[in-house]
């Protein structure tokens, strides 16, 4: 037994580690990337069905080792079709790793600032009217697909034509608005609903549609809720609820402007949050809108601390 051991330990060098590091992080990315997915019942399915196979060889089962073999093959093929969303939202993210579309954006500051703006003051205006709205912002993720699936605009960006858009009985009110920089793309856009297999019941229409684009891509999307005026904001899956105009004016300005989250973010949102070079999510601007001072709501009656709460969307 201890010649065993010293027999392997002996094979074990630095390239062996490394290696053995790198797949176990690639396995454990793969696993993050499904979990909470309807993906995650279909690798159960498919590692009963490999036990079988391997339990059919030790046995010499022959024949369902060949009709298992010959499933395999076709397998193969329908694991593309099964897996494609997983799969898009995989390469996806590879593309986004090491970014340099900030080389190529100087005004991205001033777009940011004015988008918010606009944005945030339509939210409140819907929220006062009691009117619906669903506000995606494009971010390094190209939606041109999701966008044409609606009317496309190409219009300036307003507070007004968004209100507009939204307001009942025009033929666009149902489907999302899609904003590309400073410019209305398009409206009346589909939304890929949530994925996610557990309580997505408790979620409206609107907001599974917002956690599905989220799910997908990594637009920050705008919610207005049609029974009680709540304003919602969406990233990553995640949602942060309640918030008021200059709360959400602060928050897209720093999802819009991620070079902000590189030191501690204290400018725009006016709270200090040590971010460690990266861009800030909705965990952190959750806490940073808790930390002030005022009221949220149409009614002024939601203290930040009890009204902007990040939520997590159930996995």
């Amino acid at each position: 037994m201890p010649q065993l051991l010293q027999s392997i330990v002996d094979q074990i060098d630095l390239t062996t580690l490394v290696d053995i590091g790198i797949t176990a992080l690639l396995i454990y990315w793969l696993f993050s990337l499904i979990r909470g997915t309807r993906a995650v019942s279909l690798v159960i399915g498919v590692s009963v069905l490999f036990a079988v196979y391997a339990a059919a060889r030790a046995f010499d089962l022959r024949l369902l080792t060949q009709i298992l073999q010959t499933l395999a093959v076709v397998g193969l093929f329908a694991l593309v079709v099964v897996f494609q969303p997983e799969l898009r939202r995989a390469l996806d993210r590879i593309g986004r790793v090491g970014s340099f579309n900030w080389l190529f954006s100087p005004s991205e500051a001033r777009i940011g600032e004015h988008v918010a703006a606009e944005v945030a003051r339509a939210a409140a205006g819907l929220s006062a009217d009691g009117h619906g709205a669903l506000i995606v912002l494009e971010r390094e993720t190209g939606l041109e697909e999701v966008a044409e699936t609606g009317v496309m605009l190409h219009a300036d960006i307003s507070a007004d034509l968004m209100r507009t858009i939204f307001a009942p009985k025009t033929p666009l009110h149902d489907g999302a608005v899609i904003i590309r920089e400073e410019t209305i793309l398009a409206a009346g856009a589909l939304l890929p609903l949530a994925e996610m297999t557990v309580h997505t019941e408790r979620f409206g229409t609107r907001h599974r549609a917002a956690l599905g684009i989220t799910e997908q891509t990594d637009a920050a999307v705008i919610v207005v809720s049609e029974e009680n005026g709540q304003v919602s904001l969406v990233e990553r899956a995640r949602i942060v609820r309640n918030l008021s105009e200059p709360q959400l004016a602060r928050a897209i300005r720093a999802l819009l402007a991620p070079g902000r989250g590189r030191g501690p973010l204290g400018g725009p949102l006016g709270g200090v949050v040590e971010l460690g070079g990266r861009a800030p999510r909705l965990a952190d601007l959750g806490r940073i809108v808790r930390n002030r001072s005022g009221r949220a709501g149409r009614g002024g009656t939601i203290a930040d601390d009890e009204a902007a709460t990040p939520v997590r969307a159930p996995r």
